[in-house]
């Protein structure tokens, strides 16, 4: 059973990144576009996430442009009084829901759930079999950087009998309380699940992590929507890299600053994934003494794990909990725009929801693809300190590449999604000024110096 679908654009992958593409593309051009995921709506791996997660940055960059994600407010109280809100995974999911329900009402846009892209312009439904074929669309892959997560994915490490595992998913639907939770990660996923511990009232010593490398994170109460805030962090990360001496020496640097956090000061982090974290929350994971470094987890068996280089007691009852998947993806950069697809990556330094919206505008509203690639050449997610700064480096020369374009600065001025806009009728300050000059000064000299540093590893 098959028929034919009369589209522009086959987008695979309804996802964040697939959705603020297409978001962007509809706005600006007159095009028919199918959109095609394998679960059964849009959101992606958010509809599969544990039921605790927040978003690690403010809601207003997430999501697609044209709508924001919840109401651009501060938070009123708890911790992170005072700083933007962060929406929670039913939040995020609805959010998704409307914004998708908003394209296919548009007459622009027909969403195929279920379905399965199998190459030559074609998707097959898991649930009916049906074949659609869409001859001539051009294809948008919005999978390319899809993460992986506990939920899809089984543990990284052997199970014996007798030994209890779960993912972080089953953690809020546990029903039977062990005398040791043993959490497997090094990510945010692990953080989360600690801090979630910890705020149900288990004892800090009744925990166990398991950390293969320890983070750098990002300190959250700089990655805010307030120009003067984001732009004086970037700017002093600018001025802080161009004086650095080595990539150790830089994270240094940032962290006397504020800028970066690590749980543990008496060990130098090996990971930079670079996620936010609160300063209440890096009190709170201060308070977990038995860490466990000793590389990746080999084997659970019922009272021990199994490392590389020998196996560790745990309680006979220990819970262990799965937060290591792998998460973000690195495959090699393609350019944007080939004959064969339009592979979606980040296109600034992080902020992958902008660097999709902006790559939507940018088909939208220009014809040749070697002039979108000049634009918008691709940047990596990070993992190393060393992809951290190529990362800073290579998304700071695309963002300085079609920020260069009159209409699409003033376009990306006006979308909440770009962290470093400064809103038409923002008012103006001296921390303001202050950050442009500095980042006017520093930006160039620093993205040598970190090409260089990055280059040492």
């Amino acid at each position: 059973m098959s028929r034919t679908v009369d589209v522009d654009y086959l987008v695979v992958g309804a996802g964040a990144m697939g959705m603020a593409f297409t978001d962007a593309l509809i706005e600006h051009a007159d095009v028919r576009v199918a959109m095609v995921d394998r679960r059964h709506g849009g959101s992606g791996h958010w509809l599969e996430a544990y039921p605790f997660v927040r978003l690690h940055q403010a809601s207003a960059f997430y999501g697609v442009a044209s709508t924001l994600l919840g109401g651009g407010h501060l938070q009123q109280r708890g911790p992170e009084e005072g700083l933007q809100e962060r929406a929670n995974q039913a939040e995020i999911c609805a959010y998704y829901a409307r914004v998708l329900d908003g394209m296919v009402e548009s007459g622009k846009v027909q969403f195929f759930p279920n379905c399965e892209y199998v190459g030559d312009s074609a998707v097959v439904s898991h649930i009916s079999g049906e074949r659609l074929e869409m001859p001539g669309a051009r294809i948008v892959d919005a999978r390319y950087l899809a993460p992986s997560i506990p939920a899809e994915k089984p543990p990284p490490f052997g199970v014996g009998e007798g030994a209890r595992v779960l993912t972080v998913n089953d953690l809020a639907r546990l029903e039977a309380t062990p005398s040791q939770y043993v959490v497997v990660g090094s990510g945010k996923t692990a953080t989360d699940a600690c801090i979630w511990l910890l705020s149900r009232g288990v004892d800090p010593d009744a925990i166990c992590w398991v950390r293969p490398r320890d983070p750098w994170m990002i300190n959250r109460a700089l990655v805010q929507p307030d120009p003067a805030i984001f732009l004086g962090m970037a700017a002093d990360t600018m001025q802080l890299a161009e004086r650095s001496t080595s990539l150790e020496d830089l994270f240094l640097r940032l962290e006397d600053a504020g800028i970066m956090l690590r749980i543990d000061r008496a060990v130098m982090p090996t990971m930079a994934k670079a996620p936010t974290l609160a300063t209440w929350e890096l009190e709170q994971l201060r308070t977990l003494e038995n860490v466990v470094r000793r590389g990746h987890l080999r084997h659970v068996d019922r009272g021990s794990l199994i490392f590389a280089d020998g196996s560790l007691a745990v309680a006979a009852d220990a819970l262990v909990v799965h937060c290591a998947a792998d998460g973000l993806k690195y495959p090699p950069l393609l350019p944007v725009w080939r004959p064969e697809a339009i592979t979606l990556q980040p296109i600034r330094a992080g902020f992958p929801c902008f660097g999709a919206a902006v790559t939507g505008y940018v088909e939208a509203t220009r014809d040749v693809d070697a002039e979108k690639n000049r634009l918008c050449p691709p940047s990596p997610f990070p993992d190393t300190m060393a992809t951290w700064a190529m990362m800073n480096v290579l998304g700071t020369q695309a963002a300085m590449s079609f920020s260069s374009e009159p209409d699409i600065k003033a376009w990306s001025e006006g979308v909440a999604l770009n962290p470093a806009r400064v809103p038409p009728g923002y008012p103006g300050s001296a921390a303001l000024d202050d950050a442009r000059e500095r980042l006017a000064r520093h930006t160039i000299p620093a993205l040598t110096q970190l090409a260089q540093l990055a280059a040492t590893i």
